[in-house]
């Protein structure tokens, strides 16, 4: 069986891993509350863990995606986990987005940025020289998300170009609190995306970007926006669009300063 497990597709293999069951620990953890959680939601979420860090990124521990992203033990015991965001630039320098899924538990059906979620607490993602655990999580997540495969989007070819630490509540229940690394990478890629994960995508502009951010801001259409992308346009994005244009991307980097927003 467990031979068998690496000659399935990918999309095979996440239908049948959602169905595997929870962990002891993470079974007891599981509440009637969380019912009604979407399975390949609800697995990620206990079975994932998260690295804790202090507000200088230094690693202080582990936990669930579930237990990192309840409010309750956001604000009670400050839990504060490692995150990125990638950047996506075609070589039209338009900028990849996506509507996340309406399963997913944080931030459901809003637009942001290429991807973003977590490097997790293993080896291959912990490595700290050159933010390669990041950029290494960064790389597993766009073929989980979008499809983009590992050829198309090598480690090397991602620009660490800062780190930002922001807490945003998503509803009653769930939040962010991250110490997200800013990754940029300027390549034509094929998507398909995993509508586990993903609702829509689409390519655009700065004034398709500036557009969206005005159908946000007045809620036209329904339009939404996580709160880290809004953070990274304010402060961010259309500097770092200039150097995309020009080449220069890595006269952006600032791997330095922890900016908190």
């Amino acid at each position: 069986m467990i031979a068998s497990l690496f000659n399935l597709p990918l999309t095979r293999f996440r239908s049948l891993s959602c169905r595997l069951p929870l962990s002891p620990r993470n079974f007891r953890a599981f509440s009637g509350t969380d019912a009604g959680m979407d399975a390949v939601q609800r697995r990620l979420m206990f079975e994932d863990e998260c690295i804790l860090v202090d507000e200088t990124d230094r690693v202080v521990g582990h936990d669930s995606k579930y237990n990192c992203h309840l409010m309750e033990n956001i604000e009670a015991k400050n839990l504060l986990h490692r995150a990125f965001s990638v950047y996506l630039f075609n070589s039209n320098y338009e900028l990849l987005l996506q509507q996340r899924s309406k399963a997913k538990v944080t931030f459901p059906l809003v637009w942001t940025n290429t991807c973003c979620s977590h490097p997790l607490h293993r080896d291959s993602e912990l490595i700290e020289e050159n933010a390669l655990g990041v950029r290494n999580a960064a790389q597993r997540k766009l073929l989980d998300e979008l499809g983009v495969v590992a050829e198309d989007v090598p480690v090397d070819e991602f620009t660490p170009l800062g780190r930002m630490l922001y807490k945003a509540p998503s509803d009653g229940k769930w939040g962010e609190h991250e110490l997200v690394y800013l990754l940029a990478v300027v390549r034509d890629v094929k998507v398909e995306p995993n509508p586990d994960e993903v609702a829509d995508v689409k390519y655009l502009s700065r004034e398709g970007v500036k557009e969206l951010v005005k159908k946000a801001d007045a809620g036209a259409e329904g339009v939404k926006l996580s709160p880290w992308f809004r953070l990274v346009v304010k402060n961010f994005l259309m500097k770092w669009w200039n150097h995309v244009e020009k080449g220069t991307l890595d006269e952006a980097v600032d791997m330095k300063t922890i900016h908190k927003l």
